[in-house]
């Protein structure tokens, strides 16, 4: 299986290309900064809600210690502590909001930050790779049939069949009658009008040119 043809073979194709496809790797990488510093940022609103719920715990963990001790006094033991698992109970209930604020600004700074960085990268990935896609098969099936001066009869059928008239009238007159003449010059000159539209040059014959 051929490798896969990522570029033209003509300078200013390939050029356009790479240019393309820098600018389409920065963007991708810019918007995965500010997606990333985004939930960063958003993140930080999770603060307020975890120092809630490690201060909550921890006064929890006090008042249920205090009431456990005070549990012991003998005759009045339970109605002491009871104050105090009742005031452990509401910081338990302090500390499990404050943890859910906590879940609530993680899920808030994910899909914030997510669709920050995915929605302008989708809109320019759905405009841009498709013809990059699409350019890239094309070009790797047509670099097979490049290998001798035969497979140029190929593209010389393609062009007759997909170039535009006024094109096909630069080259020859009568661009049908020259297949089947088999001028190889007019061929040739053909089959360069559609190598150029794939981005590709043949590696076997050199065509003379295009008629101005």
């Amino acid at each position: 299986m051929p490798a896969p043809k990522l570029y033209a073979d003509t300078h200013a194709r390939f050029a356009g290309q790479l240019i393309g496809d820098v600018l389409f790797v920065c963007w991708l990488v810019a918007w995965i900064w500010i997606g990333h510093a985004v939930h960063d940022q958003t993140l930080e609103l999770a603060g307020p809600g975890q120092q809630t719920a490690d201060s909550a715990t921890s006064l929890a963990g006090s008042l249920t210690d205090a009431g456990d001790a005070l549990s012991g006094v003998p005759v009045v033991g339970d109605s002491v502590s009871s104050p105090f698992d009742q005031a452990s109970s509401a910081s338990q209930q302090l500390a499990e909001a404050g943890r859910a604020e906590v879940r609530a600004a993680e899920r808030l700074a994910f899909w914030l930050g997510l669709s920050i960085a995915a929605i302008p990268i989708l809109v320019v990935g759905t405009r841009y790779l498709p013809g990059r896609i699409r350019y890239v098969r094309e070009a790797t099936a047509g670099q097979r049939f490049i290998d001798s001066e035969a497979d140029l009869d190929l593209f010389a059928l393609r062009a007759v069949t997909h170039q535009p008239m006024h094109v096909l009238a630069r080259v020859t007159d009568d661009p049908v009658g020259a297949l089947r003449t088999d001028d190889r010059e007019v061929i040739a000159r053909l089959a360069e009008l559609q190598l150029r539209a794939h981005g590709l040059r043949s590696t076997t014959v050199r065509p003379t040119g295009v008629r101005a």
